[in-house]
């Protein structure tokens, strides 16, 4: 036990010193290698779902531009939406930042959808590139359906509220960005020009530096006129924690470790003394539950999938000849389907979050056909007594708890068994009798010491 204990602690420990050393050494031994020029821009790429990931992700890069003096950050973007307190965050990072911060939308098809037109909005300079769409920042349901008029007129409010105080920071068109969030409107980058949503339209990221030329930004330190006439153009990546919290906050991802964590830890509680199990069943749950705090998570949907795996757990214990396993399945089909369905506020900047539904169909399929062998073994298994376990009943004595007519019941030890008497006499509830054979789960047994039995058996 000690052996195992140690093993686990040791997992534990690795996979703790890879994600800090990951998080906080990529960055620095990135900047060691490759010294910034100067002068330069900083470019960074923004895509996917706005999440505390991304927002770590700014942060960073505004930090970085900031002690490196680069000339200006370039967020490239392109999202759907996110969350609002992400997105609340990132836009207080680009407003309160020392260094001026140009929000271009690309490349062409790109969008700065819901989370997106809040960001592109707060940027010193909003761009976007041709082909590419901004806004339709009207409060949604995680689901992405429409939500009860007093709780929608609520949160629009507020989501108004912030747009139209970027807007007026920024100098922007405060009621056509109001527009995205009263009436979803949305924009091509051709109509947002003409309506002042944002500054210009650029080619690419060099048209953009040309154009920007001779502008001035104000950051927190002040106005600050640009010079970005032969700008070096240095990139800012994400680090290897970062992509790593990137792939695990994936909704589906993040479905799968927590279906294989509570399944790692059923298995472990039913099962004790396995460790593996336990092991992968608390490192997929603790990555599952960082994921989830990085989506629109409901805990109802993560109450259900967990009680799925509860019920897969008894099924197997008590045999429920499929009920309790019938019941897992519903529970994980309904906690999937409710794992991102907001029932209660929702966010204003918030694109549709949900598992794939064909992902969720082939895990009920997985864990069904899972179920119907372990419960057809364990249906097998209750039908047969092992042969060393028959070997041990073979001989013993047992005590007549149900009279024998000539079938009943007889008790040995502390185990109930179906019995039969042996020469078809009946046998009365107290006599002691021998067990002499196994007939799958019945055993034949005899009166002790009757002289009949030398020869019946």
């Amino acid at each position: 036990m000690t052996q195992r204990l140690r093993v686990v602690r040791l997992v534990f420990a690795a996979l703790f010193m890879s994600l800090f050393f990951a998080g906080l050494l990529g960055p620095a031994l990135a900047s060691v290698q490759e010294p910034p020029p100067s002068p330069h821009v900083l470019v960074m790429t923004v895509d996917g779902i706005i999440n505390s990931v991304k927002e770590r992700f700014i942060s960073r890069a505004i930090e970085q531009a900031r002690d490196e003096e680069a000339e200006l950050l370039v967020i490239q973007l392109d999202t759907p939406g996110g969350l609002l307190g992400s997105t609340r965050e990132i836009v207080e990072l680009i407003l309160e930042s020392p260094v001026p911060v140009a929000v271009f939308v690309s490349p062409r098809g790109a969008r700065a959808g819901s989370a997106g037109t809040f960001i592109t909005a707060a940027g010193n300079f909003a761009v976007m590139a041709p082909g590419t769409n901004i806004g339709a920042a009207t409060p949604i349901s995680g689901t992405g359906e429409d939500l009860e008029d007093t709780l929608a007129t609520k949160i629009e409010n507020d989501a108004a509220a912030l747009i139209r105080s970027i807007a007026q920071e920024r100098g922007r068109n405060q009621d056509k960005l109001e527009e995205t969030v009263r009436s979803a409107a949305s924009y091509s980058a051709q109509e947002a020009l003409a309506d002042n949503v944002i500054d210009f339209i650029a080619d690419d990221l060099d048209d953009l530096l040309a154009k920007l030329n001779g502008l001035t930004a104000e950051t927190s330190l002040g106005p600050q006129v640009l010079d970005t006439r032969d700008l070096v153009q240095r990139s800012f990546g994400k680090s290897i924690l970062e992509h790593f919290l990137e792939f695990i906050s994936d909704p589906n991802v993040s479905f799968i470790l927590l279906t294989v964590g509570g399944l790692g830890i059923m298995v472990e509680l039913f099962n004790p003394g396995l460790v593996a199990p336990a092991v992968v069943g608390v490192i997929c749950l603790l990555l599952a539950f960082l994921a989830l705090g990085n989506l629109p998570v409901n805990w109802a949907g993560v109450v259900f999938v967990l009680l799925a795996m509860v019920l897969i757990g008894l099924e197997v214990v008590v045999a429920g000849f499929g009920i309790l396993g019938a019941g897992a399945i519903v529970s994980l089909m309904v906690g999937g389907l409710l794992l991102f369905s907001q029932f209660g506020d929702a966010s204003p900047t918030l694109p549709d979050v949900s598992v794939n539904r064909w992902l969720l169909a082939g895990t009920g399929a997985v864990v069904g056909l899972s179920l119907v062998y372990v419960v057809r073994e364990a249906y097998l298994s209750r039908r047969q007594v092992p042969p060393e376990r028959e070997s041990v009943l073979s001989g013993a004595v047992a005590m007549v708890t149900g009279e024998l007519a000539p079938q009943g019941v007889v008790m040995v030890g502390n185990e109930t068994w179906t019995a039969i008497s042996g020469d078809g006499s009946v046998i009365a509830v107290g006599e002691q009798v021998e067990v002499r054979s196994m007939d799958g789960l019945i055993a034949t047994v005899f009166r002790r010491n009757d002289p009949n039995t030398q020869v019946n058996s």
